[in-house]
């Protein structure tokens, strides 16, 4: 990560819940997309998480949304 300027992100010492939210979505992101395009090179792998991103925003409903994409959840709170 020093190699590329980047500084890891870390959740408060023993409280698992900090990144629960991130880390569900990852699980997600790999279930739905990486391993079912299974991308070979790095250009494939940034085109399916952005697929992905605009898969999950605009038109994967959520129960937790009452069956709406986050989107349509925040189209209908803010009406």
């Amino acid at each position: 990560m020093e190699t590329y300027g980047m500084l890891g992100s870390h959740s408060r010492r023993g409280n698992c819940f900090d990144n629960a939210c991130i880390e569900s979505f990852f699980s997600h992101l790999k279930t739905e997309k990486l391993h079912l395009t299974n991308p070979k090179t790095f250009e494939e792998a940034y085109k399916a998480v952005e697929e992905y991103i605009t898969f999950y925003n605009k038109e994967r409903f959520q129960k937790k949304l009452g069956d709406l994409s986050p989107v349509e959840h925040r189209e209908k709170v803010a009406a």
